[in-house]
C-alpha cells in the first residue's frame, strides 16, 4: 500500500512536472502564448532629460488608455557590450493577440504619444514576436 502510494505521488509529480514546463495553464485550460511587442528608441542628440521623461511618462500612461495591452514594462540600457548603436530606451508590450496589437497601433492614444515622441526620435526599432 505504501509503495502504491509512493508510486501515485511520483506520477503526480512527473505529470505537474510536464505540464508547467510545458506552458500549460490549468486555470485556462489552453496555451498561453503571448504577443510581445518590443520597441526601442534612439534620441536626437541633445534631447533634455526633462522631454526624454515626457516621452517616458506618456508611454507609460498607454495601458491605461488602451485595454489591449495587456503588460508594460520600460527602461534604459544597462549593457556593458556597446552594441546598443545610441538606442537608449526600451518599451516592452505584450498583448492577447494579433487583434489586441492591431488595435493597439492605430488608437487615437498611440497617435497622441507619436506626437510627444516625434520632435525628440532620432531613430526607432521595433520587434514583434510570440513566446513559445
Amino acid at each position: 500500500m505504501k509503495t502504491q502510494k509512493i508510486s501515485l505521488i511520483a506520477t503526480a509529480l512527473v505529470v505537474a512536472s510536464f505540464f508547467a514546463i510545458s506552458g500549460f495553464n490549468h486555470k485556462m485550460g489552453k496555451d498561453t502564448k503571448k504577443l510581445r511587442h518590443v520597441v526601442l528608441f534612439k534620441f536626437k542628440e541633445g534631447t533634455s532629460a526633462a522631454d526624454i521623461k515626457k516621452v517616458e511618462d506618456a508611454f507609460a500612461a498607454l495601458p491605461g488608455k488602451i485595454p489591449q495591452i495587456k503588460d508594460f514594462e520600460f527602461g534604459t540600457n544597462n549593457s556593458p557590450e556597446g552594441l546598443d548603436k545610441g538606442f537608449t530606451h526600451c518599451f516592452f508590450l505584450t498583448f492577447d493577440d494579433e487583434a489586441g496589437r492591431d488595435i493597439y497601433l492605430p488608437h487615437p492614444d498611440h497617435k497622441k504619444f507619436g506626437e510627444v515622441l516625434t520632435p525628440h526620435l532620432g531613430d526607432v526599432l521595433v520587434v514583434d514576436y510570440w513566446t513559445e
